[in-house]
């Protein structure tokens, strides 16, 4: 090997390296931006942060414009073939670095119960989740989705304290869910005693899955005021934007309802390929040309 070739070697190697550098430090200072910017937007107003299960679905709503997204336990898990609930904690913890590093906007975590009963355990796995990127994750007081068990409220704010602790310096935002009425466990003035309480042990958003009636949802809100609510709009019930907005909502997700929905689309076609042979269905297919032209980057 002469000279100058050993040079170019070493001058590839070292520009390598530089790239490397370079790289991790965007990613870091990207990371940093986005959960700030996550802050920010729970500050004032009211923003949708609509629920992607992939790589694709996720950039498309980047593409369309969205501030923010979240990932759907329910849509990945159908995805996968599973049952809500079902994936497993790593799988779970793959699937959202995942989406945090194929988009540019804050992702925020479906991360159910923290894969966890106790407190220390919820703790290291919260942490494990931050490691992912995100800019914010959710932290349910229901066990499962198979039996409903709530967690006591003393248990369930001590989970919400301990998570709290572990995300003090990383800027990621924590949403305290509480269950109760999605589950049929509790009305309504037991899960604002249970959202207060959250609040008060360190939740930066509050969330209560369920609700569709305007005086509840409005009623949850001003209980955690001025601390930032979610509230979830997963069909027509008769709630838009702008009525979000009016009462008080800082931002609205819509769960696993996009993920149903292209479901919907899907199974509405093999259906009737197989009970009538026939393709009608196909017509509302988004054209291969537009995917194409979109992924081709």
């Amino acid at each position: 090997m002469d000279t100058n070739e050993h040079e170019f070697i070493s001058l590839q190697t070292n520009l390598r390296v530089y790239s490397c550098v370079f790289v991790v430090n965007s990613v870091m200072k990207s990371i940093e931006e986005k959960r700030r910017e996550f802050r920010r937007l729970h500050e004032s107003g009211c923003f949708a942060i609509p629920n992607p299960w992939d790589i694709g679905t996720a950039r498309y709503l980047q593409h369309l414009g969205f501030k923010a997204i979240a990932t759907t336990s329910a849509g990945f898990a159908f995805s996968r073939g599973l049952s809500d609930g079902a994936v497993k904690r790593d799988d779970m913890l793959a699937h959202i670095k995942e989406l945090v590093d194929a988009t540019d906007i804050p992702v925020n975590a479906d991360f159910e119960n923290g894969y966890a009963d106790d407190p220390n355990w919820v703790a290291e796995n919260a942490r494990l989740c931050a490691d992912t990127g995100v800019a914010g994750l959710s932290i349910e007081d229901a066990a499962d989705r198979k039996e409903s068990p709530l967690y006591d409220v003393d248990l369930a704010v001590e989970r919400i304290h301990a998570v709290r602790e572990a995300l003090h310096d990383t800027g990621v935002l924590l949403v305290g869910r509480a269950e109760g009425f999605l589950v049929g466990r509790e009305n309504i003035d037991q899960v604002i005693k249970r959202l207060v309480a959250y609040s008060e042990a360190g939740a930066d958003c509050l969330y209560a899955p369920g609700f569709k009636e305007r005086d509840h949802i409005k009623a949850i809100i001003e209980c955690v005021a001025p601390k930032p609510s979610n509230i979830l709009i997963g069909g027509p019930i008769g709630l838009t934007m702008k009525d979000a907005a009016s009462l008080g909502a800082r931002r609205v997700s819509v769960g696993g309802a996009f993920a149903r929905a292209a479901w919907g689309g899907f199974i509405r076609s093999a259906k009737e390929l197989v009970e009538k042979g026939s393709f009608d269905e196909l017509k509302n297919a988004t054209p291969y040309d537009e995917l194409q032209e979109l992924f081709n980057h």
